[in-house]
């Protein structure tokens, strides 16, 4: 695959489109058995309190992830991503009920650079709070 969209076609300042990702526990026990990372924070709440947390949160992997779909869903490509790194702030706490939690992502161009490549910047909120920090990912477009 490539990317669909074209380096003629941004400039620095295109919007990405947004998108929200909702997170509930069974969604963290999934991703736990996928990765391996079954670390009682992810889905025990009495040990999570005990440890100073609010209540269970979201594997950070989890949520850089979700992040970062923005991204590939925009390029059309997931190999287009060549670099992508960011910062936890805060941890995405999970409560035990009918909702869950939101990750909401938002990204934009922040420059153009060589090799048919742009730095996009993406900031992932959740309860109101930066969960990502320095969020950013290098893509290669057509």
């Amino acid at each position: 695959m490539a990317a669909t969209i074209g380096y003629a076609d941004v400039e620095v300042g295109t919007e990405l489109p947004a998108r929200s990702f909702p997170v509930d526990r069974a969604a963290l026990v999934r991703y736990a058995g996928a990765s391996g990372d079954f670390n009682p924070i992810h889905w025990n709440e009495r040990f999570a309190r005990e440890v100073g947390l609010p209540d269970v949160i979201a594997h950070g992997m989890f949520t850089m992830a979700s992040a970062v779909q923005v991204v590939t869903d925009w390029a059309g490509d997931p190999g287009a991503v060549v670099e992508y790194g960011v910062r936890f702030t805060k941890p995405v706490v999970v409560p035990d009920d009918d909702k869950g939690a939101v990750i909401e992502v938002t990204a934009k161009v922040a420059a153009k650079l060589d090799d048919n490549q742009v730095r996009v910047d993406l900031v992932a909120m959740s309860a109101g709070q930066k969960v990502l920090g320095m969020s950013r990912a290098v893509v290669r477009l057509g």
